[in-house]
Formats: C-alpha cells, sequence, structure tokens
C-alpha cells in the first residue's frame, strides 16, 4: 500500500540494526579499554610508595650509584655514547618504575643487548637502533594487550634457578677486570676477559684495588645481614671514596659524566627502513621480554611481597622503548642487576626504582662532579656483593636433594648462561626441561589387559592386570584399559601393543583412566581400529571423556565412524560385544 513500509523491508533493517552495531562496538571498544586499564597503575601502587618511603629512597640512592657507571659502559658499548646510556636510565627507568609489572624491577640499558644493537649501528647508524627500539616498544605494547606475558610462566623453576646463578656469575665475572684495578680492553666473553684480566695482574701485582673491592663486598654482605635497615651500599662507597682521595692508590675513578639530555626529537623516524629493521625490532623485543619477564621471576623467588605481573612488564617495557628513542636512548629492559641490589638495599615499592631515575636524572643535569671520583673497584665489590645474594643456597640445596634431572637442568642452563649468553642459556633450558617432562608424561601413559572370566563375556578386573598380554581369539571379548596421557610421545605404543590380534573376536578399549588426549593419538587410534577390522576385529571404545569423544570422531579416520563404536562404559560395551558375537554364532550355525 502506498505510503507504507512492510515490516523486514530494507528500510526498516538499518534502522533497527543500528542500535545493536552500535552496542556491539560499544562492548568491543569498553573491552579494549578495561583490558588496558589493566595494565596502568592503580590505588595499590600508590598505597605501597607511602609505606616506608625512607627505606625506598635509600635504596633507590644506592641503585642510582651502582647504575650510572653501567649505565655509561653500556651507552658505550652499544655504539651511541655514554650519553646514550644514561639518558636510557632516566627515561626507561622513571617509565617502567610507574607501569612496568614488577614493584622491585629497575631497567635500563642492559649488556645482553649490545649483542643486537651493534650490528644495527653499523648497518643503519644510530638513528636505525633508535627506530627499532622503537618498533620493539610497539611489539612490546601489542603482546601485552594480547596476554602473551602468561607464558613466562611456563618456564621451569630450574630453568630460572640456573639462569639466576648464571647471571649472578657473569655479574661477578663483569666486575674482575675493576677490582683488579684495570680497564676492560674489548668487549669479549665476560669469562675470557676476567681470565685476562688476572693473567695481567700475576705480572703486574697491585692489591690495593682487589683490598678495596673486597672489603666493600664484604661490609654490604655482612652490614645488610645484621642491619638491614642501614644503606650500607651508601656507606660502603662513601668510605671507599674517601679513602681514595686520602691515600694515593692509584685507583681507576668514573669521571666526569656528561651534562643534561638530549631535547626530545623525531629525527630517527624514517619509514623506507621500517622493513628492513623488523628482524632487529622483534630480536630487541624478544631480548627486552625474556630478560624483564625472567628478573621479574628471579624477584618473585628472592620473596617479593607481591608477585609481578607479567603482561604488565611488558607494557611497561613497551612504553619505555617506545620514549626511550626520542631521548637518544638505546633500547632498554629490566636488568638483574640493579633490581638484584634495589631488593638487597630493603626496597619496598616502585618508588625506589623511580628515585633511582630521578638521582640519575640530577646527575645528568648538575651533579656530575659528585660521582666522578668514587673508585671503580669499590662499584666492582658492590656488584660482588650483589651477585653473591642473588644465589639462593637453601633452593638449590633443596634441588640437589631432590632431583637429578633438575640438577643437570640448573646446571647446564648455567654453563650457557655464562659461555654463551642468556637467550641462548633459557632457549635451550626450556628444551631440555620440556623433553624431560615429555618423557616422563610418556612414561605415566598405560595398556593393560583386564581378563574375562571364562564364558567370554568377561567382567574387568583391574586389580589383577599387570601389562598386555593375551589377544582375541575363537569368538572371545579381550578387554584393554588405557591410563594417563595419550599424546604424540606415546603412540607408537599403541600399533605395537596390539599387532598381535587377530580375529575373529572383539576388542574393548576402556579409555576412562585416559587423562589427556592429543590430535596425534587420535588418529592412531582410528588407525588401530581400521587394521584391527582387516584382521577380523572388532574395537569398541567405553568411558571416553566429552572432550576426547569431539576428539576422535573428528580426527579419527576410521570406517565405520568411531561414533558408532563409543560407549558410555565398559558394560554398555560389553552387551554391545555380546550382541555382535552371538550375531556371528548365529550366521555360522
Amino acid at each position: 500500500m502506498p505510503g507504507r513500509t512492510p515490516a523486514g523491508s530494507s528500510f526498516e533493517g538499518p534502522a533497527y540494526g543500528a542500535p545493536q552495531t552500535g552496542i556491539a562496538v560499544g562492548r568491543r571498544l569498553g573491552g579494549r579499554l578495561s583490558r588496558l586499564g589493566e595494565l596502568l597503575p592503580g590505588r595499590a601502587d600508590l598505597a605501597a610508595m607511602r609505606r616506608h618511603p625512607r627505606r625506598d629512597v635509600l635504596a633507590g640512592l644506592s641503585v642510582a650509584v651502582v647504575a650510572l657507571p653501567l649505565a655509561l659502559a653500556y651507552g658505550a658499548a652499544s655504539g651511541l655514547g655514554a650519553r646514550a646510556g644514561l639518558a636510557t636510565a632516566v627515561v626507561a627507568g622513571a617509565l617502567a618504575a610507574i607501569f612496568g609489572g614488577g614493584a622491585l624491577q629497575v631497567s635500563g640499558p642492559t649488556g645482553a643487548m649490545t649483542v643486537v644493537l651493534i650490528p644495527v649501528v653499523h648497518r643503519f647508524g644510530p638513528g636505525g637502533v633508535m627506530l627499532a627500539g622503537a618498533m620493539a616498544g610497539v611489539v612490546l605494547i601489542a603482546a601485552a594487550l594480547v596476554r602473551l606475558g602468561r607464558f613466562a610462566r611456563c618456564v621451569p623453576a630450574a630453568v630460572v634457578e640456573g639462569f639466576a646463578v648464571g647471571v649472578a656469575v657473569v655479574i661477578a665475572l663483569q666486575q674482575v677486570p675493576a677490582a683488579l684495578g684495570q680497564v676492560t680492553r674489548r668487549h669479549d666473553k665476560v669469562w675470557r676477559e676476567a681470565v685476562r684480566a688476572v693473567t695481567d695482574h700475576v705480572h703486574e701485582l697491585r692489591p690495593a684495588p682487589l683490598l678495596m673491592a673486597v672489603a666493600v663486598a664484604a661490609v654490604v654482605m655482612t652490614g645488610n645481614r645484621w642491619l638491614p635497615k642501614v644503606p650500607f651500599p651508601l656507606v660502603a662507597i662513601v668510605m671507599a671514596t674517601v679513602i681514595a682521595e686520602a691515600f694515593p692508590l692509584g685507583l681507576h675513578r668514573i669521571g666526569a659524566v656528561p651534562a643534561g639530555l638530549p631535547a626530545p626529537s623525531l629525527d630517527f623516524m624514517h619509514p623506507d627502513l621500517l622493513a628492513a629493521l623488523l628482524p632487529s625490532a622483534l630480536a630487541i623485543a624478544v631480548l627486552a621480554a625474556l630478560e624483564g619477564l625472567l628478573s621479574a621471576a628471579v624477584v618473585d623467588a628472592m620473596g617479593g611481597d607481591r608477585p609481578s605481573d607479567p603482561d604488565r612488564e611488558l607494557f611497561g617495557q613497551g612504553l619505555s622503548n617506545l620514549a626511550v628513542p626520542l631521548f637518544g636512548g638505546v633500547p632498554a629492559t629490566a636488568t638483574l642487576a640493579r633490581t638484584a641490589v634495589n631488593v638487597r638495599c630493603g626496597a619496598t615499592s616502585r618508588l625506589a626504582a623511580l628515585t633511582h631515575a630521578i638521582v640519575l636524572a640530577v646527575i645528568a643535569f648538575a651533579a656530575g662532579g659528585l660521582v666522578a671520583d668514587i673508585p671503580r673497584t669499590a662499584l666492582a665489590g658492590l656488584m660482588f656483593g650483589a651477585a653473591v645474594r642473588m644465589i639462593k643456597v637453601a633452593s638449590l640445596a633443596s634441588i640437589l636433594r631432590t632431583s637429578r634431572i633438575d640438577t643437570l637442568i640448573v646446571a647446564f642452563t648455567c654453563t650457557v648462561t655464562v659461555a654463551v649468553n642468556l637467550i641462548a642459556a633459557v632457549a635451550a633450558g626450556v628444551v631440555i626441561a620440556t623433553l624431560v617432562t615429555i618423557a616422563t608424561l610418556a612414561r605415566g601413559s598405560r595398556i593393560e589387559a583386564v581378563p574375562c572370566t571364562a564364558d567370554g563375556a568377561g567382567t574387568p578386573r583391574p586389580d589383577i592386570a599387570d601389562g598386555v598380554t593375551g589377544g582375541t581369539a575363537g569368538g572371545g571379548i579381550s578387554l584393554y584399559r588405557l591410563d594417563g596421557p595419550w599424546f604424540f610421545a606415546t603412540t607408537h605404543r599403541l600399533l605395537a601393543s596390539f599387532a598381535h590380534l587377530t580375529g575373529p573376536g572383539v576388542v574393548i578399549l576402556n579409555m576412562a583412566g585416559v587423562s589427556a588426549l592429543d590430535l596425534t593419538a587420535a588418529r592412531v587410534i582410528g588407525e588401530v581400529i581400521t587394521f584391527l577390522r582387516a584382521r577380523g576385529v572388532t574395537v569398541l571404545l567405553a568411558g571416553v571423556r566429552p572432550d576426547h569423544h569431539r576428539l576422535l570422531v573428528n580426527a579419527a579416520d576410521a570406517r565405520p565412524s568411531l561414533v558408532d563404536l563409543i560407549h558410555s562404559d565398559p558394560d554398555a560395551a560389553l552387551s554391545h560385544a555380546r550382541s555382535l558375537l552371538a550375531g556371528a554364532d548365529r550366521r555360522t550355525s
């Protein structure tokens, strides 16, 4: 009729559909904003910063003293200069302290990152490093939004322990040249540099540097144990500086610090280099995530009050690496060395790491002369103390007493950390731990023959089943029970276990005890059914869990379909088996 629009016409469709589309979009947007809100700082963080401000500020001061020479050294090693390292420590240290996932984490430039950065500098220049770092920041933020940080909890405890011990050894070896009054001549494997330093020291004995390093380490370790509220790292550094000024010991000093930070700039943005820098950006993102998450895991194991949030840690590291290039800095991540000092100095909240960044910023702008006279060997002693206290003797002793395999994993991960690098150590440790786990799970899968009664119908008697024995013959029924996990590493046993069976007869597989089933095992079960069917043996399945039922029906390529062969319990399968045998007897008679 003119003037009216029939219901369901194209005119009414958009009118009624528009609100639904808007609701759907609003829900998606609300979900994303809710996820972003989970990654941002909350009231709990602010409340924690108010509990023990004095302890946190003192811890932050101690960390800043340790972080300063490391920042300068790592900046120079990356190829962008000491000023870039200091800018990274300030910017990344502040942002990660606020947005990171661990309350006690301290972020900044790291030695492991230079392995990735030096080739980029040689090929693309300093601007390439900054652009790759910004791209890595975007990758890390995206990883946090999709909750990839939770997979960090999949790293076995033995790997984390071995990694922590290995890093402690690396930290100690890195300090050997400075403790002996020498300057690192080249960037090499730390153990080689340590051996070189010891060899040179034997030919030219200078006891003063080593004695000062040992004294500082002793003061820090014993002092923190007996009087944890006293900032012994600061006390030790001040005393060492006074002694170095009072006596002509010939000790190397930190020296002048570059003044100020570079002004923010986007000069490094070159869109034409994005594709070429993508592999380097991904490598930086993986390294930053790995170091940050493992550092958080070690801090949690050291006894932090609040467990770290791995997704938030990725988010904080992503923001840091997105902002650092603006100030001419290098890619950063949380570092175990500085974080360990933070923990051991009594830090309780994010205020400590934030204080460390603020102190470094003040030093960068106005107070370089205050640290110029600190002996490098005193800092080496401070790091020695932190390295020793990173090793949890009680935890290692527990592993030694309880698990030989885990002991080997700890030793292997530690060795690779020292001899190769951190990434290789964690990757190799996880691979070995995974293989050990697979082997352990494979041993938990069992196939047991459950004897039948004399009449052939049979009643399951698991109390006397002790292995796969016997077979189907003479029109009887054989019962088998499958227990434990069945997956790709155990499927070869399925075919081998039933290769001897011949028909006519019926085999019942009771799968009520199967705890896990994967695609490979489901397909092999289908192959077993087809194989036995060709030999005149009918296979029935019983006690299949609902999730395993779907997997078997969809994955197994068996004829007839497994839907017709699956029964709810062994009794139903036995009834079906009896009917099959009775029908076969009638046909033969």
